[in-house]
């Protein structure tokens, strides 16, 4: 779900400051990012590297430069944008990178992935292939997609090693092992894809808070219920939330889950991704905390947005996602950084290693050392 025509993604400030903005559409749910027998492999990823492929031919009729492109998205854009770092196919297509809270290892195996279609199949009473699905129309795919697509449904979508690499947040993502992504992306990256890419990536402190607080989900959950929603897709998962407090004096087990669920689905991975890069990498962390929900969603996923493309009227307001008054001279900064990058790479805080683990806070406007997360030993 989603769109590019939201108020919240109006390029127009990117404009007034002498950025050509280019959205992008692309397909998602079962057309965009499900493994069909006999069909096109990864078809979501091959919109979007088609479209670069036009910014390249046509960004001088708009005033722009094909050799200077940057490419941006958050949460499943921000997938996307780093499996096309580490894509052949996009090689190419675009000089520089914004990852927003997202990583490279969201892809899945051609199993994991097939048990999937056998579930969508199963729903619209089709055999698991390509002339199967198209046997069906429109309608019922997205029927069959809003039904797959409730946590409700259950899927085993776990890989080898156990793990759901989602954490149940989504269902439809990539799939490695095809021409577009050969190689999962961590081991490209690894083996020098994306190296002439310049990369700035990063999370938000409180990023499971979205999904957590306003449903009052994270007030509700208690120990073993935490460990059980983690042991379905995480193996360890008494010792991950053990190291994260769980059972310490004063430390609730709902804020324990959200913690170390953002550490495992967003923070660890990304700063893992980054490490990864052989290429120019910096790492920023959004930390300003959202008074909305009696100043408990904190900097959850998806609240940068707004100071990115300096919308913050659109999240603005007693029901907005930002609360009354956000800080206009935040974003102000932050859609500036933004800019800055695209236009020349440049970033006021170092690189990002595995022997210096610079991240800039956007909130206070300097850089610090990180350790690992806590999560650290308990990922591949």
């Amino acid at each position: 779900m989603g769109g590019k025509d939201s108020p919240l993604y109006d390029g127009s400030s990117f404009a007034r400051n002498g950025v050509v903005l280019v959205s992008v559409v692309y397909r998602m749910g079962l057309e965009g990012f499900v493994s069909i027998p006999g069909g096109d492999s990864n078809p979501g990823l091959r919109d979007q590297i088609a479209a670069l492929a036009w910014v390249r031919d046509n960004a001088l009729a708009f005033g722009g430069d094909p050799a200077n492109v940057t490419v941006f998205g958050e949460s499943a854009g921000a997938m996307s944008i780093a499996d096309l770092i580490a894509s052949p196919l996009a090689e190419g297509l675009f000089r520089r990178a914004i990852v927003q809270s997202g990583h490279g290892s969201l892809v899945r195996s051609e199993s994991a992935a097939r048990r999937l279609t056998a579930l969508i199949a199963r729903r619209l009473k089709t055999p698991p292939d390509a002339d199967g699905f198209r046997s069906r129309s429109i309608e019922d795919g997205v029927a069959a997609v809003e039904w797959a697509a409730r946590p409700t449904t259950r899927v085993d979508l776990r890989e080898r090693n156990g793990r759901d690499l989602t954490y149940g947040l989504s269902k439809f993502i990539p799939v490695a092992g095809d021409e577009v992504l050969p190689h999962p992306p961590m081991e490209a990256l690894k083996a020098g894809a994306g190296a002439k890419v310049d990369v700035l990536i990063g999370t938000n402190r409180d990023e499971m808070n979205l999904y957590l607080v306003p449903t009052g989900v994270r007030d509700r959950l208690f120990g073993l219920l935490a460990w059980f929603l983690l042991s379905r897709v995480q193996p360890q998962a008494r010792a991950i939330l053990k190291a994260y407090g769980l059972g310490r004096k004063g430390r609730k087990a709902g804020h324990v889950y959200a913690e170390a669920v953002s550490d495992l689905m967003f923070r660890w991975p990304a700063r893992r991704y980054a490490e990864a890069h052989r290429g120019r990498t910096h790492v920023y962390e959004f930390d300003w905390r959202s008074p909305t929900c009696k100043g408990e969603l904190g900097a959850c996923h998806g609240l940068e947005l707004a100071f990115v493309f300096n919308t913050l009227a659109a999240v603005s307001g007693p029901e907005g996602m930002a609360g009354e008054n956000p800080p206009q001279d935040l974003a102000d900064r932050v859609h500036g950084l933004w800019i800055a990058f695209a236009r020349d790479g440049s970033a006021p805080w170092p690189e990002y290693s595995r022997d210096d683990r610079q991240v800039y806070s956007l909130t206070r406007g300097e850089s610090a050392a990180e350790p690992p997360a806590a999560v650290a030993p308990f990922l591949p």
